[in-house]
């Protein structure tokens, strides 16, 4: 703001001068506040970006939305866009590797964005540590599945808006299984079984379990575990936490697993040199294998590839009632320091509604976290969805002991067992020890 210094008038009363003066403050102050107040019907964000306009500037944070997993987010946000004008939205797309220590710095220097995406961990994480807004009185909060509350939750209070349940499962390329001359997926273990040697009596690589990094293994044996242990001890993870449960119930999973090595359909020495998210997705595609365990946000890709294959629950069972593995995924939380909260909370609940919700769950083939959403199936995903929606289904406890620091542990057991180094009741037994709760 310029200030004027124009000279002082001769031949003038000083009180009169001192009451000009006064006057002259008076005015330029009420100027100030009026420029205060005009400044303030622009709001920004956290991050203190400027608004444009009278518009609310709204700063979003994700890991979805990139060129690899585009996932609907731009669709989604200009719907919003659109349905709020008075909003301007900025999305910012951060690759999942550098999301957490950018975010984590950000939430801590206090200008991360408005709005940020999260998942079980980091809700955990950042809300004990006051960087969540409390989310419990939004209307959304009561449609939510009961038993993802605990995912969402810390000490009781709601922390964030879970987008998607997806599943964490076996494709089977159709195409190939086809040319073994198996013409419908399998539904038990016994059918599995066969499927595997008709596959490879037919020259074609039956399974395929890459497993570099540890996760697939991991991935496996919950897959398995979903209908061995869970169908007859729903109960299991809670128990665990509690110390009424033992990883001996997971005993037929894990043997189950290596029956796959010893009957000659897989080679886990050979697996754990390939990496599960780049080579093992890609040559899967490739028409590689007739079955691969991954996740179902790789549908997309492999539908827009042409593939013809299906997604189903692992058939762990002598009857055509395997559970469907289920992984809570992203979710919705807003910045405690935001500065713009109600529109925060406006672009959160925007999520929430069906037809908005359907686009994402649509494009990561998953299934919805409320209780009355849909569950988009399409063809490759019918089976699956059906497993849900019948209630036959899991939810892996990342929550608890399947924790980031769980899941390592899981996967290192896994890979030691694969090797040889140890064997089912060393692993049980090592399962127990290291992930029991400490008090």
């Amino acid at each position: 703001m310029k200030h004027s210094t124009g000279k002082v008038r001769r031949g003038v009363d000083p009180a009169d001068s001192t009451r000009n003066s006064r006057g002259r403050l008076v005015a330029i102050t009420m100027l100030a506040v009026g420029s205060l107040l005009l400044a303030g019907c622009t709001s920004t964000g956290a991050g203190g970006a400027g608004g444009a306009g009278d518009k609310t500037v709204l700063k979003v944070y994700g890991w979805k939305g990139g060129d690899a997993e585009p996932a609907n987010v731009k669709e989604i946000n200009a719907a919003f866009e659109k349905a709020n004008p008075d909003i301007t939205l900025e999305y910012s797309f951060i690759p999942s590797a550098a999301y957490p220590q950018r975010v984590q710095s950000e939430l801590l220097a206090g200008n991360a964005a408005d709005v940020i995406m999260t998942d079980s961990a980091k809700v955990q994480d950042w809300g004990s540590s006051g960087y969540l807004e409390d989310l419990s009185s939004q209307p959304w909060v009561t449609g939510v599945r009961k038993e993802l509350k605990p995912f969402v939750e810390n000490d009781g209070k709601t922390y964030s808006m879970p987008m998607e349940v997806i599943g964490i499962s076996l494709f089977a390329n159709n195409a190939l299984l086809q040319k073994a001359g198996i013409t419908q997926n399998p539904a038990t273990w016994p059918e599995f079984e066969a499927d595997l040697q008709k596959a490879k009596d037919a020259g074609i690589t039956p399974l395929s379990l890459p497993n570099k990094g540890g996760w697939t293994g991991d991935a496996a044996i919950n897959a398995i575990a979903a209908s061995l242990v869970y169908k007859n001890q729903p109960s299991f993870d809670s128990d665990f936490v509690q110390g009424k449960a033992s990883f001996s119930s997971w005993k037929s999973s894990l043997q189950q697993m290596m029956d796959l090595q010893s009957k000659g359909f897989i080679d886990f020495k050979s697996e754990l040199g390939v990496d599960e998210w780049s080579t093992g997705i890609s040559d899967f595609q490739a028409g590689k294998s007739a079955f691969y365990l991954q996740g179902a946000w790789n549908q997309s890709t492999f539908t827009k590839a042409g593939l013809d294959n299906s997604f189903i629950p692992w058939p762990a069972t002598d009857k055509p009632d395997s559970n469907a593995n289920l992984f809570v995924g992203t979710m919705l939380s807003v910045n405690a320091k935001s500065k713009v909260k109600t529109a925060a909370e406006k672009y959160v609940e925007f999520w929430s509604a069906g037809k908005n919700a359907s686009l994402y769950l649509e494009a990561e083939n998953a299934v919805s976290p409320f209780t009355n959403g849909e569950n988009p199936s399409g063809a490759a995903t019918k089976t699956f969805v059906a497993a849900v929606n019948d209630g036959r289904y899991r939810i892996l406890p990342s929550n608890t002991w399947l924790s980031a620091a769980g899941e390592k542990t899981l996967q290192e057991q896994v890979q030691a067992l694969w090797l040889g180094q140890q064997s089912i009741d060393q692993t049980v037994k090592n399962l127990d020890e290291k992930l029991k709760p400490t008090k």
